[in-house]
């Protein structure tokens, strides 16, 4: 897998917009301002860090409730994009559960979360 492509982006949207699992949070703007303050590269930081912490093992620990609904934008993000928990990423982006997840998958999810936050500020991050 590799970063998400316009196809793919619209395509996830529709889906997600379709799932009642999916929630539909949008960022207020303290969160706005900690994105456009921090940039692009320390949000990709941080979200590969929690990506890879709370994601990437095959059984992570708490699956399901690893990923907090508020403070932090890639906490929000992961929750808008079916990135919260690994049942999730199996049936929102195809990421078999049980099995940890590639570099290259961190990097789409990570891709995917960036992508969401970017939407909501409204420029480039």
């Amino acid at each position: 897998m590799q970063n998400i492509d316009e196809k793919q982006w619209k395509t996830l949207k529709q889906k997600l917009a379709r799932s009642k699992q999916i929630t539909s949070p949008s960022m207020g703007e303290p969160e706005k301002e900690y994105v456009l303050s921090r940039g692009v590269e320390i949000l990709r930081l941080h979200a590969t860090d929690f990506v890879n912490k709370r994601l990437a093992p095959a059984d992570p620990k708490n699956d399901g409730r690893q990923t907090p609904l508020k403070g932090h934008p890639v906490f929000i993000a992961q929750h808008a994009t079916g990135t919260s928990d690994r049942a999730k990423l199996e049936k929102f982006h195809g990421i078999k559960t049980g099995i940890e997840l590639t570099e290259k998958e961190v990097a789409y999810i990570v891709s995917v979360i960036l992508r969401w936050i970017q939407e909501q500020v409204g420029e480039p991050v």
